[in-house]
């Protein structure tokens, strides 16, 4: 009578086999992230977000990095209000095709203020005379005239965004006068044109450096912690800080929307200013957006002290978060 040499797994061999296992089970699920019925082009957009990511890993940073070394923070700063100074014009633009007239006039003089007093936008005389910085663009205009925003969506290099606000981006080119130097200039023209246009993304990806190290450690899913922030901060710019109230919000157990209306005043105060955070997706849901200072529309920065989710800025599609609590 034969008999077959079996042998048994020992111990150690199961307990890695097991190992294995699990290890293969958890991969599995980090990588299959659950499809959002309200994101039809979820695998696209983690495609192009991760390709996105990788460009600013392997070029943007490390150019970010070198321009930080080599920049005085006062150079660095009059940079940034002569790019800010350009988009005024656009801004302005939009403010009078929302038929904000008074705003209009406010960014118009405002313009004008820096281009001759500020000595072309380097210092930022207006905001020294009541004159503040607005943030509009045309994905606002579109969504102020009725146009749906679409399907959420990310470009290749741009960031998050939506058909609108694709369109948008198409109007705010038409708007800048750089576009018109790059069409219409010479061989010099164009590359003094690109030459700033590179200034300007590194400069704002300049502002941002401080803010990547909380975003990574913030986000469960860095994609959903994007998407989120990008689509309320937009519903929060287009409705001028007053989006309308969503009764399906699932962090509100009586479907109400948590803020108060002080009659004595007729502002909506808030009962929780501060993120509420999703533990199910790693998401928050912004609950002050008037943490926020908007300063140019290529960098937005945190008022002092304030907690708020990320910001979007529009035009860059650009992530900024506040500083941490001390």
């Amino acid at each position: 009578m034969s008999s077959m040499n079996t042998q048994k797994p020992t111990p150690n061999t199961r307990q890695m086999l097991n190992v294995l296992i699990l290890s293969s089970t958890l991969s599995a699920c980090s990588t299959m992230p659950t499809q959002d019925k309200n994101d039809p082009w979820e695998s696209w957009n983690r495609d192009v977000h991760g390709f996105n990511k990788d460009v600013d890993d392997v070029i943007l940073k490390p150019l970010t990095k070198g321009y930080q070394d080599i920049t005085p923070n006062p150079v660095d700063e009059s940079i940034t209000n002569v790019f800010s100074n350009i988009n005024d014009i656009g801004v302005t633009i939009n403010d009078f095709l929302q038929l904000k007239f008074v705003q209009g006039g406010m960014d118009a003089s405002r313009f004008l203020v820096n281009t001759t007093a500020g000595v072309v936008g380097i210092f930022d005389v207006a905001s020294m005379i009541d004159l503040p910085k607005h943030d509009e663009d045309f994905g606002q205009t579109l969504g102020f005239w009725g146009v749906p925003s679409g399907d959420y969506m990310v470009l290749p290099f741009l960031g998050a965004s939506s058909p609108r606000d694709t369109v948008g981006l198409i109007g705010d080119a038409l708007f800048n006068p750089l576009t018109y130097v790059s069409f219409f200039g010479g061989f010099a023209a164009n590359a003094a044109s690109a030459a700033a246009t590179a200034v300007d993304v590194t400069d704002t990806r300049s502002d941002l450096m401080s803010s990547e190290k909380i975003l990574n450690e913030a986000s469960v899913d860095r994609y959903d912690f994007v998407k989120n922030a990008y689509k309320q901060r937009r519903e929060y710019l287009i409705h001028d800080g007053n989006p309308p109230e969503d009764t399906s919000d699932p962090l509100l157990e009586d479907g109400s929307v948590d803020g108060t209306n002080d009659e004595s005043t007729g502002n909506n105060t808030q009962n929780n200013p501060i993120n509420t955070p999703n533990t199910a997706s790693g998401t928050s849901t912004i609950h002050d957006p008037n943490a926020v200072t908007i300063i140019n529309n290529s960098t937005t920065l945190p008022k002092e002290g304030a907690t708020t989710a990320p910001v979007i800025d529009n035009s860059k599609h650009l992530l900024d978060l506040s500083p941490p609590d001390e």
